[in-house]
């Protein structure tokens, strides 16, 4: 009886398959990410309820319009960064997206007083994100 090996599928775009899912897992969270800050961007334009008691000593001021114009402008970068990674794959897109995933750990600590459970899955969706690109974003396989 003999028995024949099939041969291993050649890697597309990276030299491992699993730093390659870990990058795909990375921008798909990045563009989450940049869906959910465009709520919080909406939602800090609109409300018009009452606001905690403390939020002027927040970092930002009272004013939650200045948190919807940060946000908005993260939510930028948070989908660009998702963009590039799917699109280019190249190492300039793997740093944009560690800073991008950085940049959405950090915006989230802002408010985290107020929202303590969705800060920590910010926080934790950053950390991911940077893991991910930083450890199994390698360089492509040449060719």
């Amino acid at each position: 009886m003999t028995t024949t090996h099939a041969t291993p599928a050649e890697a597309t775009a990276y030299e491992d398959d699993t730093g390659s899912g870990w990058v795909d897992f990375a921008a798909l969270m990045l563009a989450i990410a940049g869906v959910m800050r465009f709520f919080d961007a909406l939602w800090a334009f609109r409300y018009h309820g009452q606001l905690p008691d403390n939020l002027e000593n927040a970092l930002f001021g009272h004013s939650l319009k200045t948190y919807g114009w940060i946000y908005l402008g993260v939510t930028v970068v948070l989908l660009a960064s998702a963009w590039l990674l799917s699109a280019r794959r190249s190492q300039v897109a793997r740093w944009v997206g560690v800073a991008a995933g950085a940049i959405a750990a950090i915006t989230s600590i802002w408010l985290i007083q107020y929202y303590p459970v969705w800060g920590l899955i910010y926080v934790g969706l950053g950390a991911l994100v940077v893991y991910a690109l930083v450890v199994h974003g390698k360089r492509p396989a040449r060719s």
